[in-house]
C-alpha cells in the first residue's frame, strides 16, 4: 500500500528532522531508565524496544536500566510477605531482598531482553552483580529519611565500567537491573534512577532519559516546563513549584548534569516512542535540565 502525499510529506518531514539529531548522536551514550506503566503495558514495552533498537541501529549506546516495583509487590502478596515503604522506598529484609533479586534479575530483565530481540535488536540482560558493575553500600540514615531502619537498600559506592565497554564494543545493548553486592556481603535493593544517574555520570553520557508516568516538571498552571538550567530548578526548588515525589527523580538528574552528563530529560513513558520523540524531534516531549544557559524557559 502506498502513502498519500499528505502522509509520505508528513514522513519525510519527519525523517529530515531527525537527520541532524542522528548525526550529533552518533557514538554517544544514552543511559535510560526504563520503569512505570511502559514497564506493565505490552504495547508500550514493545514500542520502547523498537526504539532502543533504532538507536543502536543508528550508532548510538542506550544503556537500559529497569525498575520493577509492582512485579515486586505482586510476588510478595502471592508469598504471604508484607510490603512496607519509608520515604518512597521499599523495607527491604533478608527475605525481601531474595524476592527483589529474583523479580529484578530474573522475570523482568528477561523480559526486557526478550522484547529487544523480538524487534531485531541483541540485549545481553545483568545485575549490577555482574562483573561486579555495582558495588553497593547501605543508604544512609538522612537520605533514607532518617526515621527508621529500611534494611538492605543501598546506593551506588563505586562502578566497573569494563562489561558495559565490552557489550558496547560487541553490539549488544545491556539491560541492567539494579541490585548489586557489597563488601559486607548482602545484596542491596537500589533505586533505578540512582543507578541510572550514577552509570551516566561515570560514562559521561550525552543523556540522562529518565521514563516516569507524568509528562514532567510542572509549573503551578500544570504545563510542562523543559529547557531548564540548573540553576533555574533549584529556585524552582526553592519556590516550591518542585516538591514531593518528583524531588528525588530532580535531584538524581541534577547530579548527572552537574557531574558531565550534557543533559538530563525527564519524559513521559506513557506515550509510545516517547524516547525517539525526545531525542529526534525539535519540539521533544518532556522537561530537559541542562548546565548550559538556554535562555527563557519553555513552556509547552
Amino acid at each position: 500500500m502506498s502513502l498519500n502525499r499528505t502522509d509520505a510529506e508528513q514522513f519525510a518531514r519527519v525523517l529530515t528532522e531527525s537527520l541532524p539529531y542522528i548525526q550529533r548522536f552518533t557514538g554517544k551514550t544514552m543511559v535510560i531508565k526504563f520503569g512505570g506503566n511502559a514497564m506493565t503495558d505490552p504495547e508500550l514495552h514493545e514500542s520502547f524496544a523498537r526504539d532502543v533498537v533504532l538507536m543502536k541501529l543508528v550508532g548510538m549506546n542506550p544503556i537500559v536500566v529497569h525498575g520493577g516495583g509492582p512485579q515486586i509487590g505482586k510476588l510478595l502478596d502471592r508469598l504471604g510477605i508484607e510490603s512496607r515503604f519509608v520515604g518512597g522506598m521499599r523495607v527491604t529484609d533478608e527475605e525481601t531482598a531474595d524476592v527483589v533479586e529474583m523479580v529484578l534479575g530474573a522475570s523482568v530483565n528477561k523480559e526486557i531482553v526478550d522484547s529487544i530481540h523480538r524487534n531485531g535488536g541483541r540485549a545481553v540482560g545483568i545485575t549490577g552483580k555482574d562483573g561486579e558493575l555495582l558495588r553497593a553500600k547501605a543508604l544512609s540514615a538522612d537520605d533514607a529519611g532518617g526515621a527508621e531502619d529500611i534494611g538492605l537498600v543501598g546506593e551506588v559506592e563505586s562502578v566497573d565500567t569494563d562489561i558495559l565497554t565490552m557489550l558496547a564494543n560487541s553490539d549488544y545493548i545491556p539491560v541492567i537491573a539494579p541490585v548489586a553486592g557489597s563488601v559486607d556481603g548482602h545484596t542491596y535493593n537500589i533505586n533505578a534512577d540512582l543507578v541510572a544517574g550514577k552509570l551516566a555520570e561515570v560514562l559521561k553520557a550525552e543523556k540522562l532519559m529518565l521514563l516516569t508516568n507524568v509528562t514532567g516538571l510542572m509549573d503551578g498552571e500544570g504545563k510542562t516546563l523543559t529547557g531548564l538550567s540548573t540553576r533555574r530548578v533549584d529556585e524552582l526548588i526553592e519556590q516550591s513549584v518542585i516538591s514531593g515525589g518528583m524531588l528525588p527523580k530532580v535531584r538524581c538528574a541534577m547530579d548527572a548534569v552537574r557531574a558531565g552528563v550534557t543533559s538530563a530529560h525527564i519524559i513521559d513513558g506513557r506515550v509510545p516512542h516517547s524516547t525517539l520523540l525526545e531525542i529526534f524531534s525539535d519540539e521533544g516531549i518532556g522537561t530537559l535540565i541542562t548546565n548550559q544557559s538556554m535562555g527563557n524557559v519553555s513552556i509547552s
